[in-house]
């Protein structure tokens, strides 16, 4: 059975101003956010990867230095989360031009592994086949849903229409008769700051225990 080719888009171009510093840099089991997040793209069975980057791009691509993924710089990112999206899509025809569909991710949903996305992208394809395209697809993370995101390439062009600090929901709401949700509790935590690694950490120990 041939499988959907799917792309996968690390979105890691934000400021952290929340966070006061740079905060894909902060550690996680053993590495950073940012490096963990790109290991786990690359693991989930999408290729290939891409890498937005913006704010400190320079560091953040060395923190990178040695994976097999696409870094692609937002020089835009100012202006919030709707630049990546454009960056993305525009590096997407040249790097990934078979791909059906996009698997949005951020960098800051440590508990969100390749398991995890293996598992997502699995029933997505698994929805597919012949005469069926890929699905939207949203994570449900606690009482919504949100990141990780399929988008099938039918729907990059309204992805790329958005302006401004926006990201894919209204897209999801739009086509909500045809969205798909897949449990993913995972997708609930994020970090804004660095006290919150030791919540998930504390959190993690315990679903492990």
């Amino acid at each position: 059975m041939i499988l959907p080719p799917v792309a996968a888009v690390l979105l890691a171009a934000g400021g952290s101003r929340r966070a006061g510093r740079a905060k894909l840099l902060f550690p996680w089991r053993g590495t950073t956010l940012l490096r963990h997040a790109a290991a786990a793209a690359l693991g989930s069975g999408a290729d290939p990867v891409l890498c937005v980057l913006g704010c400190e791009g320079e560091r953040l691509a060395a923190e990178l230095a040695g994976l097999p993924l696409h870094l692609v710089p937002n020089d835009g990112w100012e202006e919030g989360l709707a630049s990546s999206f454009r960056t993305a899509l525009a590096a997407l025809p040249e790097l990934a031009a078979e791909a059906e569909g996009a698997l949005f991710l951020l960098a800051d949903q440590p508990l969100v592994g390749a398991p995890e996305l293996a598992r997502l992208l699995a029933h997505a394809r698994g929805l597919a086949g012949p005469g069926r395209p890929l699905p939207l697809l949203a994570s449900a993370c606690g009482a919504g849903i949100g990141p990780p995101v399929l988008l099938p390439a039918r729907l990059w062009p309204e992805l790329a229409a958005l302006r401004g600090d926006r990201g894919a929901r209204e897209i999801l709401e739009r086509h909500r008769t045809e969205l798909v949700i897949f449990d993913l509790p995972e997708a609930a935590y994020d970090v804004d700051r660095e006290e919150d690694l030791a919540a998930l950490t504390a959190l993690a120990s315990r679903a492990n225990a």
